[in-house]
């Protein structure tokens, strides 16, 4: 599920996000009509994954299913 970081649009909103003080916080993010979920994974380095671009109602889907640890 999770990819690497690839720089796809100029600008990037961040709808929601999970709370910072974790060492993996997944943020929701818009770009391009599209949602996607980044996360970051802070420890030693700080490691960023999103998961594939998904038109809105899939992409919230996702984002509820992360949130409620169905999704990883």
């Amino acid at each position: 599920m999770w990819r690497d970081c690839a720089p796809r649009a100029d600008r990037v909103r961040i709808r929601e996000h999970t709370c910072e003080c974790r060492t993996v916080v997944y943020e929701l993010c818009q770009a391009g009509g599209l949602l996607f979920i980044r996360r970051t994974y802070r420890s030693d380095a700080v490691l960023m994954h999103e998961s594939e671009w998904l038109r809105t109602a899939e992409g919230e889907r996702l984002w509820l299913r992360v949130l409620l640890g169905q999704a990883r």
